[in-house]
């Protein structure tokens, strides 16, 4: 059969095509980071935006109930949600891709740090996104009131994850890891590049290298087109 070329640019068969990663997620979304870190791992794999057809949405409710993006299935079949968890999994299955740290004490703190991210950073966006998941029935007064103190919340946990993880960042000289990925991706909702670049600015300046990094920029373009 004839060969297709994929996003990773690896040349593969039409039988090859059918055993690799496939992940479902749309532009601007949170699968800009599994889709970031598939690049780093140099491996074959099809995007499949569930915006571009119906039926691209009903093959992901399919694997997905809850129809969350990023969605991964794997080779085998086997389905993978949750950005953390995804990246976890790449890092184990590639470590040749430095996604996590070969030192176990270093993989620990970029484990938590991923775990920071989504459970204080992520879950403040789905309530600024989705009020009314939190809020039914409540007056608008009241949806501005929750979006505000959940975007401050967040805003704030950005400087809280600047202060505690910066000795865990890409520095430039080296592979960027999971815990760079999601954080370059996740701080471009809400406001919050704009919060850093006043109250942490050495971690803005961080933020913006991981953006201009030779295998990353594409990703990010193709999300956040200038």
């Amino acid at each position: 059969m004839a060969p297709s070329t994929l996003h990773s640019g690896v040349l593969i068969s039409a039988n090859q095509e059918a055993c690799m990663y496939q992940l479902y997620g749309h532009q601007n979304s949170g699968a800009a980071a599994i889709e970031a870190a598939l690049e780093l791992c140099e491996i074959a794999y099809r995007f499949i935006d569930v915006e571009t057809s119906p039926e691209a949405a009903q093959a992901l409710e399919k694997l997905n109930p809850l129809k969350q993006i990023p969605t991964l299935q794997l080779p085998d079949g086997g389905i993978l949600t949750e950005s953390a968890a995804i990246l976890i999994h790449l890092g184990l299955t590639f470590p040749q891709s430095n996604l996590l740290p070969a030192d176990p004490a270093d993989r620990d703190q970029a484990i938590r740090g991923l775990a920071f991210i989504v459970s204080n950073c992520y879950a403040a966006i789905g309530i600024i996104d989705y009020p009314e998941r939190w809020l039914a029935g409540a007056d608008e007064a009241s949806r501005q009131n929750l979006m505000a103190g959940a975007r401050q919340r967040l805003h704030w946990s950005w400087e809280v994850f600047a202060d505690q993880f910066s000795a865990e960042l890409y520095l430039g000289d080296e592979t960027p890891g999971a815990l760079d990925v999601l954080a370059a991706v996740v701080t471009r909702w809400a406001g919050s590049r704009e919060h850093l670049r006043r109250t942490r600015p050495g971690f803005s300046a961080w933020l913006e290298r991981i953006d201009r990094h030779p295998t990353l920029a594409p990703v990010f373009a193709r999300h956040w087109p200038s």
